[in-house]
């Protein structure tokens, strides 16, 4: 997508619906939104609409972050303890591994 051919009204717009988006459980939308709307909001010259895009994309790249460390904390917990927690943790793997019982 162009940014360029679009108005400031409509930028505003599409960086809101990301930004509120990523709270239905997509943070790939605040990711999007960071990636999309970074050099609109810190590198383009001064208009009326991008003090709120800044905004967005502020609050987008923190909840993408938190996500992130969320994310990868359970990851790293279920791979060191799943073998210890028995059935439970078979029955919330996708897959059983070979190894240890």
């Amino acid at each position: 997508m162009n940014l360029e051919r679009l108005p400031n009204e409509e930028k505003l717009g599409l960086c809101r619906k990301y930004y509120l988006g990523g709270f239905a459980l997509l943070p790939f939308l605040w990711l999007v939104n960071v990636v999309w709307f970074f050099r609109e909001a810190f590198f383009k010259p001064t208009y009326a609409e991008q003090l709120q895009i800044k905004t967005y994309v502020k609050r987008s790249a923190v909840g993408l972050l938190l996500w992130v460390a969320v994310l990868t904390t359970w990851i790293t917990i279920f791979q060191h303890y799943r073998s210890e927690w028995g059935e439970v943790g078979d029955s919330i793997s996708f897959t059983i591994p070979l190894g240890i019982p």
